[in-house]
């Protein structure tokens, strides 16, 4: 009897150890404070997403790339998932959502010579806003007649088009406004101002390729050490460091 049991644990530990190890590439783009590699822990949502899966069987390889060749390459399986996105019907199609891990508050900037009162999207009509490339921001900006989008890759660049004039609004997340307005633009942030146009929020998640066989998998895998860490307070704890480190969510 003693010749098969051995036989059987050591096969038992070992397949334990191999799933304990299942490794997959896990994509991000630079969106400080979220994911960049010259940030500790590569960013508060990597740090986050990181923390959660150091309580599953799933091991992530993390690359930080330009959104648009993450996104494009996730969606058709050249990659396994995305670790920080944004949710829109769209991307369903393509990709398998887990459940928020991190809320994020939207706002749209303008200059402070800009003396107009905006507390409204209506108001934009006929102006040029500055977007970043595919992101999905739960807004119908085609609602807005003669709405001009102005697509570029990264915050910081969207903020200097409207310093030069050549965007009238950005439309920025909160914590990555706060950062980069007092990281790049310290001496000139007195010129920028938050209009009153109220946005909806938006929730970042993981989601996985449809493609990636394992991709259901991990996501259940997600969700369950999520709910246990959202409920114990332990990205609670994260969240808050970063807020106070890069002046908060207010």
């Amino acid at each position: 009897m003693l010749r098969w049991i051995l036989p059987a644990l050591v096969a038992a530990i070992f397949c334990g150890a191999v799933q304990a190890e299942q490794e997959f590439r896990l994509m991000a783009n630079p969106s400080p404070p979220y994911a960049d590699a010259k940030l500790p822990e590569q960013g508060l949502a990597l740090e986050l997403v990181k923390t959660v899966f150091a309580q599953t069987d799933f091991t992530p390889i993390i690359t930080i790339e330009n959104w648009s060749r993450a996104l494009e390459g996730t969606e058709v399986d050249v990659y396994d998932a995305l670790a920080s996105v944004w949710y829109s019907k769209a991307r369903e199609k393509d990709l398998l959502f887990s459940q928020p891990y991190l809320r994020s508050e939207l706002l749209i900037l303008k200059l402070r010579s800009n003396q107009g009162q905006y507390a409204s999207l209506d108001q934009l009509s006929g102006s040029r806003l500055g977007v970043r490339t595919d992101y999905a921001y739960g807004v119908d900006f085609s609602a807005i007649p003669e709405l001009t989008l102005v697509q570029e890759d990264q915050l910081v660049s969207n903020l200097l088009n409207l310093l030069n004039g050549k965007v009238d609004f950005v439309i920025a997340d909160q914590r990555s406004a706060a950062m980069q307005l007092h990281e790049f633009f310290s001496d000139r942030i007195t010129q920028f101002a938050v209009t009153a146009i109220a946005l909806p929020p938006v929730e970042r998640h993981v989601a996985a390729s449809r493609a990636w066989p394992e991709g259901e998998a991990m996501i259940a895998a997600f969700n369950r050490a999520l709910a246990a860490q959202q409920k114990d307070g332990s990205l609670d704890a994260i969240i808050k460091k970063w807020d106070e480190r890069y002046g908060g969510v207010e």
